[in-house]
């Protein structure tokens, strides 16, 4: 962290934080962004090598944790109620992959601002950095999981198509949608602390009435409607269609998808830059 500080702080030497001359909040908070992206790679190594340093498994639990929950989960589901899915565990791990990245992106964005951002006391920094820095981990984090997809891919002879090229893509719409409402919530959650702990509970709820452990066609037809209101499962079928399906999502599903992502981030982005300059005062 001392180091972090002495990085931002040469940063700032070399740039005058003069509010007279400030553009549109959300414009000039762009604009600091990139000129303190060697800050921004350093919060995200610093919080890659904070996670592991620690740990005795280090990255094989990146590795493992996610084989572990499928394990448990195509145990519980597809036994007990008796889900008529084909290759069930890359079904099931398509969407935790896909869930865990959002979820915890968003968590840690809220966390990282309420309680570990004193940096912001201290010195100037674009107060997107944080959240930013947050995703890039969760990216991190995301690839190395996709190591065990591949095998269980491999080990249940499920077919590496063509359209696995586009992966990438979705994975930044993801990226984009997680980053605007990690920044939604990081705003509101400076003024209304307790809301870290209710999006906690909702996070459960928002998991179950997502489709990620069960299919979508046992739902009775006239629920389908509402549960095609959740923005996460438009998100969702991209990446079941790519990784599950072996398919090309259609050109309708990338545009709902790509959207959503801008308008989160949008929302997100002008929110958080405009209540960024009281964020000193309540954290």
């Amino acid at each position: 962290m001392l180091g972090l500080q002495k990085s931002a702080e040469a940063m700032s030497k070399r740039w005058v934080y003069d509010t007279a001359t400030l553009r549109d909040p959300a414009l000039e908070e762009l604009f600091q962004l990139w000129r303190y992206r060697d800050l921004l790679h350093l919060l995200v190594v610093n919080r890659i090598k904070t996670r592991y340093k620690r740990s005795v498994l280090g990255v094989v639990w990146t590795l493992l944790n996610p084989l572990l929950n499928t394990l448990v989960l195509t145990i519980v589901f597809s036994q007990i109620f008796h889900f008529d899915v084909p290759n069930y565990p890359i079904y099931i791990l398509s969407g935790l992959l896909f869930w865990n990245f959002f979820a915890q992106s968003t968590l840690d964005a809220m966390d990282t601002l309420v309680w570990g951002s004193s940096l912001l006391k201290r010195i100037y920094i674009p107060r997107t950095i944080f959240a930013v820095a947050v995703v890039g981990n969760g990216l991190v984090n995301y690839l190395l999981a996709l190591i065990p997809l591949g095998v269980i891919m491999l080990v249940l002879r499920h077919p590496f198509t063509l359209n696995l090229a586009a992966l990438p893509l979705a994975i930044l719409i993801l990226a984009t949608f997680t980053l605007g409402m990690g920044l939604l919530l990081s705003t509101l959650a400076v003024f209304f602390v307790d809301l870290v702990y209710i999006f906690n509970v909702l996070l459960l709820v928002w998991f179950y009435l997502t489709p990620i452990i069960y299919p979508l066609s046992i739902l009775p037809e006239r629920f389908l409607p509402l549960f095609r209101l959740n923005p996460l499962l438009h998100l969702l079928q991209l990446f079941r269609r790519i990784i599950y399906e072996g398919t090309m999502p259609s050109l309708s599903l990338w545009g709902a998808a790509f959207l959503l992502a801008l308008v989160a981030l949008g929302i997100g982005w002008i929110v958080f830059t405009r209540k960024a300059d009281e964020f000193a005062y309540r954290i």
